[in-house]
């Protein structure tokens, strides 16, 4: 892959809806996704389409969603839908490339929530329904396909600060066996919440965590960092926990987890279903003390895997979600 895949951006198109996106805040990785692969320097941006593997379509749902539905009047999907539709239709007269395969090779990333319905809308459903969607609300319930859409990890980017490993506290002095704050966001949260917040000095669990008190260092102290999804399946804390050294527990139904294809996710975080929450602490003190260690060193082993680089170095999140793309290029068949 490193050697021959290429990807070809559309030029068509003007910013801040088209070749912009968000470098910061839960939807970042969209912005930074897009200008590594819209940056010509980058040893898989196509010189020519005629030598692209596959083609993305460089739109930016946050952009759309902030720009033309803020202040949020309506959660009508119609003027997101008929852009995007708009400008596929526009790229399809100008060249052969999306009607010869019928969009198979294409892609368009996103971290919005709004993002898959974009091909679940009845004007975009026929038109994308061979399109390689790159998302971080990958949720099986709702249309997400593994074998062709693309899952990517959310990453709540601060500024221009990308995201990379904190300094690790040694597994064997973190007193804190699991540890989640944050607000009641969508209905497993909300459990979370009524069966743990502030119930049990071992499961740290809290809405908020008062003023002057360090997220990230809990994070540190706790063996267990709970993951479970909000309004969408997707979570930050899945690669916070990570860049902190603890052991993710993802607390989520129907969630594809990123890069699944190569990486082994029981080999590196537990898995508790929704239904299970009022067991979380049976099932954590389960755990034997060696696995924990195993499996926390699995976890330091991956960190090199959710770093965000710019530009882009080998093994980092960037090129393992081009890796996901180029592995779902090579099922398609071109005429």
């Amino acid at each position: 892959m490193l050697k021959r895949f290429k990807v070809w951006t559309y030029k068509e198109g003007e910013p801040p809806l088209v070749h912009d996106g968000p470098m910061n805040s839960i939807y970042g990785i969209e912005g930074h996704l897009m200008a590594e692969i819209d940056n010509q320097v980058s040893p898989f941006s196509a010189r020519h389409p005629d030598e692209a593997h596959v083609f993305l379509l460089p739109i930016s749902v946050t952009q759309i969603v902030r720009y033309l539905y803020n202040p949020l009047t309506t959660y009508s999907r119609d003027q997101l839908v008929r852009i995007t539709v708009d400008y596929t239709n526009t790229i399809a007269r100008m060249y052969p490339y999306w009607n010869r395969s019928k969009g198979a090779d294409h892609f368009l990333a996103s971290c919005h929530d709004w993002a898959p319905d974009i091909s679940r809308e009845e004007l975009g459903k026929e038109l994308f329904k061979n399109l390689i969607r790159v998302l971080c609300n990958a949720n099986r319930s709702e249309g997400f396909k593994p074998e062709r859409d693309v899952s990517i990890p959310e990453m709540n980017l601060q500024g221009y600060k990308l995201s990379s490993p904190i300094p690790s506290l040694d597994p064997n002095r973190r007193s804190i066996l699991a540890f989640f704050a944050g607000g009641a966001h969508g209905k497993i949260r909300e459990k979370l919440l009524k069966h743990w917040k502030d119930k049990d000095e071992e499961i740290q669990v809290h809405e908020y965590l008062p003023k002057g008190l360090d997220y990230n260092g809990f994070m540190r102290q706790s063996k267990f960092c709970l993951c479970p999804s909000g309004y969408e399946v997707a979570s930050p804390r899945l690669v916070e926990s990570i860049n902190a050294g603890c052991v993710p527990v993802i607390v989520s139904d129907y969630y594809q987890l990123p890069f699944s294809d190569v990486l082994d996710w029981s080999k590196v975080s537990l898995h508790i279903p929704s239904n299970r929450i009022p067991e979380i602490k049976t099932m954590l003190k389960s755990v034997s003390h060696a696995k924990y260690l195993e499996l926390q060193k699995r976890v330091i082993k991956v960190q090199r895997h959710f770093v965000l680089n710019r530009p882009a170095k080998p093994f980092d999140v960037f090129h393992l979600i081009l890796h996901s793309i180029w592995l779902r290029r090579l099922n398609i068949m071109l005429p």
